[in-house]
Order: C-alpha cells, then structure tokens, then sequence
C-alpha cells in the first residue's frame, strides 16, 4: 500500500493542511503516553518511513531526524503517568493528542487520527485502524511519538537505574516485572494498572 497516496487522497477533496497523529505508550507500566501531530507537505517522500513499531530504534533516529527536516509543522503532547491514574489511559490517550494538535503552529483544516477519535475538537477527521500502516503521517506521527517517549525514559532511567528504564521503556517485560516486585513501584509507575497493583500486593 502507498501510505502517501492514503494521504493524498483526502488532499484532491479538499483540505491541504492534513495532520497524522498517534501515540506512544498507551501500554507500558511506567512513564507517559506520549502523542505527536505531524503536517506533511504533500511533497516530499521519506524513504523507510513507516509503522514506528516496525522500525529498529536507530533507524527510527534517522527518520526523527528526517522527518523533522521536512515537514511543515510537528505538535507533541505528553501526559504523565499520575494524570493517567487519575483519568484512565484512554483519556489520556486522547488528552495528549488533543495537546499535540494544539501544540502545532497553526490549526489543520482535517486529523488522520490512528483508531481514536477526537470530538473535542471540531476539525473534520478519519480515524483508520492501523492508520500508521496507512498512512504517512501517522507513520511519521507515530516515529516522532516514539522517539520522544524514548528520550523521556532513558532520562527517567537516570533517576530511578534500578527498574531498567533505559531497556524496556517501561513495558512489562519479566525484568521489569521483577524489578517491581523487588523495589515496589517508583513516582513514575501506572499505579492504576492491574499488573503493577498486583506487584504491589504482599507476598504470601
């Protein structure tokens, strides 16, 4: 599939200033989800770019970097993992994706949003399924959020070295889990999340 001709298609019927928007971190354990904006030019063509979860974590520097070079504009959005607690993972989904839009230069005129709607906003916007498969910005989208949240762990990953942070970026790997069990949660932790509550129950 050309992700770019995915684009372009809304483009012909109308609007010009199409943002992509995904998230990152919607399941890990630990830190925030983190949600991007991306207005590409319609122009250009990244070569690679693609699903950020297919991407090895190198490659998807090179494609930040990329990415950033030539788009028109980027929005990021990130909430913590204490506002997560508060108001439930799918609403901070969200939240952070509404900050992203807002975080853009100037307001898009339509949203290509991955699996998630946004009624807050009254952009007009399509919601794929696997829109960063589709799409090429939610693919670009989707490598900016990534990359963010990486960058973010590894600098929690100097605060709190002995969960491994820096490794798993907080998804529940056994390591993790262990790390847990062994050190009860840090400031950081989904505390609303069934796997780290359980971890926090005594030993029997």
């Amino acid at each position: 599939m050309d992700i770019y001709r995915y684009d372009e298609s809304f483009r012909e019927k109308g609007p010009k200033r199409i943002a992509g928007i995904d998230e990152a971190g919607r399941g890990p354990l630990a830190g925030p989800v983190v949600a991007s904006a991306v207005v590409m030019s319609g122009v250009e063509r990244i070569k690679g770019l693609r699903d950020s979860k297919k991407v090895p974590e190198k490659e998807r520097e090179f494609l930040f970097l990329e990415i950033l070079s030539c788009c028109l504009d980027v929005g990021v959005g990130i909430i913590e993992a204490d506002e997560i607690d508060r108001i439930n993972i799918l609403k901070a989904t969200r939240r952070a994706m509404e900050k992203a839009v807002k975080d853009l230069t100037a307001e898009p005129d339509f949203l290509l949003i991955d699996a998630v709607s946004l009624p807050s906003l009254h952009i007009k916007q399509v919601s794929p399924i696997k829109g960063e498969s589709v799409s090429a910005s939610i693919a670009a989208a989707s490598i900016i959020a990534k990359v963010v949240r990486d960058r973010l762990m590894r600098q929690y990953h100097k605060a709190y070295p002995e969960y491994g942070f820096e490794k798993h970026k907080g998804y529940g790997t056994k390591e993790h889990m262990d790390n847990i069990q062994n050190y009860g949660p840090c400031p950081i932790h989904r505390k609303s999340f069934d796997k780290v509550m359980d971890l926090m129950l005594p030993l029997k």
